[in-house]
């Protein structure tokens, strides 16, 4: 059943980046394209989690991790930029 399922999610994931990609280049205002690139990193992430369950290793889980801590970090200071104007006080 595995088998299956895998190759079936692994589609639909790319299918999820290739429409955020969409919104990022053709998102009409600067919060769509941080919502866009925020759901990217995601999308990114469950991908090297599925690649991690294809090749059996925990090597990838790893980046995933990696990927997480920095994607919400880019994410809330896209966030105070889009704000005020500026990251750092």
């Amino acid at each position: 059943m595995i088998e299956i399922a895998l190759p079936v999610t692994i589609g639909l994931v790319t299918l999820a980046v290739i429409l955020n990609v969409y919104r990022l280049i053709r998102g009409p205002h600067a919060p769509d394209r941080v919502l866009a690139l925020d759901t990217l990193y995601i999308n990114a992430i469950a991908l090297i989690v599925l690649l991690g369950i294809v090749l059996s290793t925990r090597l990838y889980l790893e980046a995933a991790l990696l990927i997480a801590v920095m994607g919400f970090v880019s994410t809330v200071a896209l966030a105070k930029y889009l704000k005020r104007g500026s990251v750092i006080e």
